[in-house]
């Protein structure tokens, strides 16, 4: 059998299919594999380059292979989908990305170890017992409000809604289901106070968490979030790289020689943008409260809305947050000013 050089494989969720060439690109083997068979098959080949899309369970299988001498590399699914000849099959996805993980200029993910992964998991958790607070919140509010009672606004204000709900002469029929969501508010509001301590633990023994919260607006959420999703900030050549993988700059639009510079997109890390993005208007907030002054800043305040000066301050932050993890260094506040 020809020597395999190359394997494209388009990972599903039980059948995986396979397409491997030879150092001439002449196609050597194409075929579908079990979950249980992927071992296997891998175990049996000399080490070869694999190519991957990067989704879910592509870092389970990049690490397993690796194992074995392959050298994995896992690819954005949109950098491999220009690829594609014709119609979408696993055919065809598996030859696409076997010829575009062979292409200099293609963009490559880092492949995560499990303690990362454990760590993005806690952040993703507690982003969605977050959104589930958000919505109880929202459910209480909006049946109580039918009874006339109303509160602030604010998680913190739910509290006194529902000792004032209690205070109302509200129908029986009401009290039960008002008291299940109650009760789902602050058995949620627990859960995402443990998974914020676990978070905060994590961030006091992480070096690099603890340079990054020496940045304005950075905290121990944000700080372990960056890095984690970032170990590696090699694979970026400039800061602006940075930035403009988290989609914090100017979407350029241009043609015949006529630059423009649009909106940010809504593509990128969204959860990584908005915790810059939540950061930076905290410092907005606390800079629009103290003294006028002359920094940049300030003087960005005067001629910006808060919103816009939040994603230049973030696109900042981004750019502040390369330049540590790259030199190893804490942030310079006479620099920064």
């Amino acid at each position: 059998m020809t020597e395999i050089t190359t394997i494209g494989v388009d990972l599903a969720k039980s059948v995986f299919q396979i397409h491997g060439i030879d150092a001439e690109g002449a196609v050597v083997v194409r075929r579908q594999l079990r979950r249980n068979q992927m071992l296997e098959f891998f175990q049996r080949l000399g080490p070869c380059l694999v190519g991957m899309e990067a989704c879910a369970g592509s870092h389970h299988w990049a690490r397993e292979l690796g194992k074995f001498g392959h050298e994995v590399r896992l690819m954005p699914p949109s950098c491999a989908k220009p690829y594609v000849l014709r119609e979408k099959t696993d055919h065809a996805d598996a030859e696409a990305i076997c010829e575009a993980v062979t292409r200099p200029s293609m963009r490559f993910v880092p492949v995560k170890s499990e303690e990362t992964q454990a760590l993005l998991m806690t952040h993703k958790a507690r982003e969605f017992l977050v959104r589930q607070l958000t919505q109880v919140t929202n459910a209480i509010r909006a049946h109580l409000g039918e009874f006339g009672v109303v509160a602030p606004k604010g998680v913190h204000n739910v509290g006194r809604l529902l000792e004032a709900g209690e205070r109302t002469d509200l129908p029986t029929a009401a009290r039960v289901p008002l008291r299940l969501l109650a009760g789902q508010f602050f058995e949620t509001r627990d859960r995402i106070d443990q998974l914020t301590k676990d978070i905060r633990s994590e961030a006091e023994a992480s070096e690099a968490a603890k340079r990054l919260q020496t940045i304005p607006g950075i905290g121990p959420i944000t700080a372990t979030a960056l890095a984690a999703t970032v170990p590696d900030v090699t694979g970026f050549r400039t800061s602006r790289d940075l930035s403009a993988w988290l989609e914090l700059t100017p979407k350029p639009h241009s043609s015949g020689g006529k630059e423009k510079l649009r909106r940010i997109s809504k593509m990128g890390n969204r959860y990584l943008r908005r915790l810059l993005y939540l950061g930076a208007m905290g410092v907005i907030s606390a800079r629009r409260r103290g003294q006028p002054g002359d920094d940049w800043l300030w003087r960005l305040l005067q001629r910006k809305t808060a919103k816009q000066a939040a994603i230049i301050l973030a696109n900042r932050m981004a750019r502040t947050v390369w330049a540590l993890l790259r030199n190893g260094t804490g942030y310079d506040a006479a620099r920064g000013a």
